[in-house]
């Protein structure tokens, strides 16, 4: 299906996506924390916004993930993200890291990253903004409070 798009030459068309296609956002978020991300999930069913919340425990496998490495090399189970959690403190490769490569990647730099995390270290805001975060965010200290965080986000992220 094509629609003219008015203010252009109208003998140029744009495709226009199924809705379908359009009623989840994709989120990745990297936690090691299991609480988290089903906090996170409920609190994305709070905000009314559809998504479809997809954990990783460290950032190793959220770059496997991103690279389609491993349990994560077929697309239909690890469909690309529109947005990335991130938090900093992880085993194996830490979000600092992590946020590293995506931002040096080609293929990933231009991936939303918005680092989620118990930090309220200064320096950890001024290095994540630094390597390409799209926001800084410390998590709430009540489910209401990461709501309010995650609608706020919602409302950001798909207007």
């Amino acid at each position: 299906m094509s629609l003219l798009c008015p203010e252009t030459n109208p003998m140029e068309s744009i495709e226009v996506i199924e809705r379908k296609e359009l009623d989840l956002l994709t989120v990745l978020m990297a936690d090691d924390d299991a609480d988290d991300c089903l906090l996170v999930k409920d609190a994305f069913k709070e905000s009314r916004l559809p998504s479809d919340l997809r954990c990783v425990e460290d950032g190793e496998a959220l770059l496997e993930y991103l690279y389609r490495r491993g349990k994560y090399s077929d697309s239909s189970l690890a469909p690309h993200p529109a947005l990335i959690l991130l938090d900093l403190n992880m085993p194996r490769k830490d979000g600092r890291e992590a946020l590293r490569e995506i931002k040096s990647d080609p293929e990933l730099r231009d991936i939303p990253v918005v680092v989620l995390t118990t930090s309220m270290n200064k320096a950890d805001m001024d290095f994540s903004y630094g390597l390409g975060a799209s926001s800084f965010i410390t998590k709430p200290d009540t489910f209401e409070g990461l709501v309010n965080a995650i609608s706020s986000l919602s409302r950001y992220w798909t207007s």
